[in-house]
């Protein structure tokens, strides 16, 4: 991540080529890009192109991030709670934010970035959300009222995704799914993404906590077995299963045996738990992760958290404030409210991006909006 700015900087190096493609193509009616890639809309007004920004983010963490900046520059520490002026029943801290926008004086490439991105996203024709109006109607209407540009939920669009109806053979993480289906046993899933970097102090905490837990897993880790096995995958071997290779993460989750999700709580990972209608164990690492987890936990609660040493939201995760909360998402009743709540938010997820629900309808006023104004 320190090679961030540089990275997206020498991104702007492909604006000729991009514009080249551009000028190859029949006429355009709108384009999409990554909010990262600002520079794009420069290329859109050249073309005159409507130019549509999608971040990835929900609208939950935008308008907490909008609310919440002018506090983030005073002297408030770092784990001292505060409430977030434009929703004052949501309180958070200084550490659900990463630098530089948590800063008290932010400066440097990377701030300077961050607010190049934003001045080319206002003056965008929109930003698409991967969301759906009903789960963060407030925040929506609020990042509509007081900035620009308007904000479209057009998701979850995994909710939309047509599985493949050709007989294919199936990877041996999901035939281990079926045999503990097959045994009655439910399993939890854990990833954390393809960003984050575990510590080896913490990738030992949670090794412990998921022994000591005694539930059924299967765990996505980013290093070879041989890195990891010291004997541990020996001692779980009746119960858990870790893979090394590229997992599909919507199949697992959708798999009628995975009743819980340790997660980062990236945003499209809290979605395709949502639509899968599995509850969280929020893990939150960086960037929006933090805030999502606030969401999954505190406002659509479906979910618990991990507790930390220290109970910064930063803190290290010790072996027992890892089992003790997987065992109540999967055992407790804080776990079976959250299964409760999930399911009724997933189904209304899905209901979104059916004909005639709201997001389906969003998109078609999008479509003919952007179409309207090509005519003229």
């Amino acid at each position: 991540m320190t090679l961030f700015p540089t990275f997206v900087n020498a991104t702007k190096l492909m604006k000729p080529h991009f514009e080249k493609a551009l000028e190859s193509l029949p006429p355009v009616t709108f384009m999409i890009t990554d909010g990262f890639l600002g520079w794009t809309l420069d290329s859109a007004n050249k073309f005159g192109i409507p130019r549509l920004v999608y971040y990835g983010m929900s609208a939950f963490t935008t308008a907490l991030t909008i609310s919440a900046t002018s506090l983030l520059r005073t002297k408030l520490s770092d784990d001292e709670y505060f409430q977030v002026p434009d929703f004052l029943w949501i309180k958070i801290t200084r550490n659900d934010f990463d630098s530089p926008l948590r800063d008290r004086d932010p400066k440097g490439p990377h701030f300077d970035f961050i607010m190049e991105l934003i001045m080319a996203t206002s003056k965008s024709y929109g930003q698409l959300v991967n969301s759906f109006y009903e789960l963060e109607s407030v925040y929506v209407d609020y990042c509509n009222r007081i900035s620009s540009p308007k904000s479209w939920c057009v998701g979850p669009f995994c909710a939309v995704h047509e599985p493949s109806k050709e007989k294919q053979e199936k990877p041996s993480y999901i035939k281990w799914l079926d045999g503990m289906l097959e045994q009655g046993k439910q399993v939890l899933y854990v990833a954390f993404g393809t960003q984050a970097e575990l510590s080896p102090e913490q990738f030992k905490e949670i090794k412990i906590g998921l022994e000591k837990s005694e539930v059924n897993f299967l765990w996505v880790v980013r290093k070879s077995i041989d890195e990891v096995d010291d004997g541990f995958e020996n001692r779980v071997k009746n119960r858990g299963l870790m893979v090394t290779e590229w997992v599909d993460q919507r199949e697992i989750l959708s798999h009628g045996s995975v009743e819980g999700f340790l997660s980062h709580c990236g945003w499209n990972s809290v979605v395709e738990s949502i639509c899968a209608k599995v509850p969280i164990l929020a893990w939150p690492m960086m960037a929006d992760q933090h805030l999502n987890a606030r969401m999954v936990v505190e406002e659509i609660k479906i979910g618990l958290r991990v507790e930390t040493c220290d109970g910064s939201v930063r803190g290290f995760v010790k072996w027992e404030g890892l089992e003790k909360p997987i065992r109540e998402l999967m055992e407790g009743e804080k776990g079976k409210e959250g299964r409760k709540k999930v399911k009724e938010i997933g189904e209304a997820a899905i209901n979104a991006v059916k004909e005639g629900g709201s997001s389906w309808q969003t998109l078609n006023e999008l479509i003919h909006e952007l179409t309207e104004r090509r005519q003229v």
